[in-house]
């Protein structure tokens, strides 16, 4: 019995022994489930006391097919009543007229952009924000939250902007 005791003590030991003192290596390669390392340092945005939101810009078009557009001195309120139906199904999720939610209000928003920009940016999101600084400055200021590309027509985006000028 003696002999059966010192051998489960030896094993023990030696188990314990085995497994310590090994060093682990550290794994520089990606593995599943983690990011890997950033190796450059992020580029610094300048800084400004102006919110992308609050900057006036009324000679930036944006990027897309608008180029040009004139707005009649009168409202046309049949059109901006589909814009505001339009504005409803469409946009609410995310834009209240009157204040910041997800997105920024469009309350006001014809003192600050351009009606080409304006539907440029309800017809084609991404490409505004990939393209267009000031859109892109939106994109990062509402935490990343790009906006849903609701594949507006021409007369739909049109008419959103008819209502923005009711608000």
């Amino acid at each position: 019995m003696k002999n059966i005791m010192k051998s489960l003590a030896a094993i023990a030991i030696l188990t314990l022994i085995s497994c310590g003192g090994k060093e682990e290596k550290k794994n520089e390669g990606i593995q599943i489930g983690q990011k890997p390392a950033a190796t450059e340092t992020p580029k610094e945005e300048p800084a400004s006391t102006e919110k992308p939101s609050e900057t006036v810009d009324l000679t930036n078009k944006g990027v897309g097919p608008i180029k040009s557009l004139e707005l009649p001195a009168t409202i046309d309120d049949a059109m901006a009543a589909k814009g505001a139906e339009l504005f409803k199904t469409n946009c609410t999720a995310c834009h209240k007229a009157d204040k910041k939610f997800i997105g920024p209000a469009p309350k006001g928003i014809l003192e600050r952009r351009t009606p080409e920009w304006i539907m440029n940016m309800i017809m084609d999101p991404e490409g505004m924000t990939k393209n267009d600084p000031l859109a892109h400055a939106l994109l990062l200021e509402f935490n990343g939250s790009p906006m849903a590309n609701q594949h507006m027509t021409e007369e739909q985006s049109r008419a959103i902007l008819e209502y923005f000028r009711t608000l």
